[in-house]
């Protein structure tokens, strides 16, 4: 089996050297890449900018902005069997791109924000017969509405909740939540525990 999986954060730039971005560490996707790894298959890195060195024995794919990991997921997902989407892509961008770099003239500065393209979405149009399993990371009391939702607007086969303490962090605790609205499993622990278990039931409920 081939599985793409995504990782890391987008940039999205409002000079040559100012960007939009978050503390994502890529973790989450290196210990999912590992397990899936560990477990015989192939997989298929589509990495944001990251200071850690991706696993051994990945294909690795670079990107850089939203648009690029679009692109990137675009040309691999129908090579692949499946998709884990783990990245924290940037959901805005600078409406324009100035050229060089802003300098300082003593006045505030008004950014206009616009959307960025939505890589899920456009992966839950073309999935066919491959299974995607989707991330959200979700901070106020409606987590879960929030996440079934965004796993039937994206046409995901399982969304994995998480929260914002995730981030950059050692540890997580993600909930899996399956199209009908149920909690189907929680994990804790290392993000190598908890991604050696989220691909043990990956591969047991959906990628057989």
């Amino acid at each position: 089996m081939k599985v793409l999986i995504t990782a890391g954060p987008t940039r999205e730039y409002l000079d040559d050297v100012r960007y939009l971005s978050n503390a994502s560490s890529g973790r989450m996707g290196f210990a999912l890449a590992e397990a899936v790894l560990a477990a015989g298959h192939q997989v298929v890195l589509a990495l944001g900018p990251v200071a850690l060195t991706p696993p051994a024995g990945c294909e690795v794919h670079a990107v850089e902005t939203t648009d690029e990991l679009l692109r990137t997921c675009g040309k691999l997902f129908p090579q692949c069997d499946g998709v884990i989407a783990t990245a924290a892509v940037c959901d805005y961008r600078p409406k324009s791109r100035f050229q060089g770099k802003l300098a300082k003239k003593g006045v505030s500065l008004e950014l206009e924000l616009v959307e960025t393209a939505d890589v899920l979405a456009d992966l839950g149009r073309h999935k066919g017969s491959r299974w995607i399993v989707g991330f959200a990371l979700e901070s106020d009391e409606f987590a879960h509405v929030n996440a079934l939702r965004k796993l039937k607007e994206k046409n995901c086969d399982a969304i994995v909740l998480n929260r914002p303490t995730a981030i950059g962090a050692e540890t997580n605790r993600i909930e899996i939540i399956d199209p009908a609205g149920q909690s189907v499993e929680t994990f804790a622990g290392t993000k190598r525990e908890v991604a050696g278990q989220l691909w043990g039931w990956i591969e047991q409920n959906l990628a057989r």
